[in-house]
């Protein structure tokens, strides 16, 4: 796997047309940073496209080891992969900290707003770049799903299956609830605004701190965080873990980007424009689609899923009993590798 890996870089596909955003904003021109990994056959039936999610990257055969490589599910000895990285990211995509060409100046927090819509058209975009007639299977957890399902109903002769984790037709209350307050930690450093790639590190810091308390759960945390040492005043381990967790995401991560991807998150809502309501929409969507959920999923929890498999017309539903949360999704991949491997033969 390391010598497959060590072969791949990022590619960037440079669209010089303007793209006009949901929003009736417009970007001058458009990069989109993408993987591919494995040979499309000749009819293009073998592509499976993976949507990442909020602070992912494009290198999926890099954060999705279990799921994607040599052997795995998804083997680019059989199947033509690819993902990318989504506009609005910092991952070599359009997004704040990329150049705008009428400035010649990086955008910052001028970059405009985005939507999971607008991430779908760019997406749109690569797929004829790269001449891809059809997309067998596509993927989606967390946010990724947000744009699956968005793809599914902006190219339904396009796209063949779907496999949907750990995510929802509409962005929750709860969901927005927990971007809101994230934002508010970010908008809380005095530097989130200006104008340099660290512009708002310490609110970025608090913002993932928030995160991961719905990533994962109280049994979680007490399991793998607890301190044995009953006379701790101080300097608990669950205390070290938020800050390290913090502080990492800040060395690869912005706050700019972040607080832009977490509104576009807010902005989802299948039904949006289409439908009186979301069962309605969910209706439309004909392809197969196989969801599954994670028992101890607070932040998008099974009965997201469970109304989706409902009211989608060829779906299957499997809900997995983990302790990992939100995060089992890219955790319990023997488990999920097996489900996905049983439904797509």
């Amino acid at each position: 796997m390391r010598k497959f890996k060590e072969a791949l870089s990022a590619k960037v596909f440079h669209s010089k047309a303007a793209f006009r955003l949901e929003s009736g904003e417009v970007l001058p021109e458009l990069h989109i940073a993408y993987h591919t990994y494995g040979t499309m056959n000749e009819d293009g039936s073998n592509v499976v496209w993976v949507c990442h999610a909020l602070t992912a990257n494009s290198d999926v055969a890099d954060w999705w080891t279990g799921l994607i490589g040599a052997g795995k599910a998804i083997d680019p000895a059989r199947h033509f992969i690819v993902c990318a990285n989504i506009i609005g990211s910092c991952y070599g995509s359009s997004g704040p900290h990329t150049t705008n060409p009428e400035t010649g100046s990086p955008w910052y927090q001028s970059f405009p707003a985005v939507t999971i819509r607008d991430m779908v058209q760019a997406h749109v975009l690569l797929r004829q770049h790269l001449r891809i007639p059809r997309i067998q299977l596509l993927i989606g957890g967390s946010m990724g799903g947000y744009q699956a399902l968005e793809w599914a109903l902006t190219e339904p002769g396009i796209i063949g299956r779907l496999f949907l984790l750990c995510t929802g037709a509409a962005e929750s209350a709860w969901g927005i609830a927990i971007h809101t307050a994230q934002r508010l930690a970010i908008e809380a450093d005095s530097s989130w605004q200006e104008n340099c790639h660290s512009a708002g590190s310490k609110g970025l810091k608090a913002a993932r701190a928030i995160g991961m308390l719905t990533y994962r759960n109280y049994q979680t945390f007490v399991k793998a965080q607890s301190d044995e040492d009953k006379e701790k005043t101080d300097h608990f381990r669950a205390s070290s873990y938020i800050n390290y967790q913090g502080d990492k995401l800040v060395k690869r991560f912005n706050a700019q980007t972040y607080w832009l991807l977490t509104k576009a998150m807010d902005s989802h809502n299948i039904a949006r424009g289409r439908h009186e309501n979301i069962t309605a929409t969910l209706s439309h969507i004909q392809q197969p689609a196989l969801l599954i959920g994670i028992s101890s999923d607070i932040l998008c929890p099974p009965e997201e899923q469970q109304l989706m498999a409902a009211h989608l017309p060829h779906a299957t539903y499997h809900e997995i009993d983990s302790s990992y949360g939100h995060d089992g999704f890219l955790i319990e991949f023997e488990k999920i590798g097996q489900i996905l491997r049983e439904w797509m033969d």
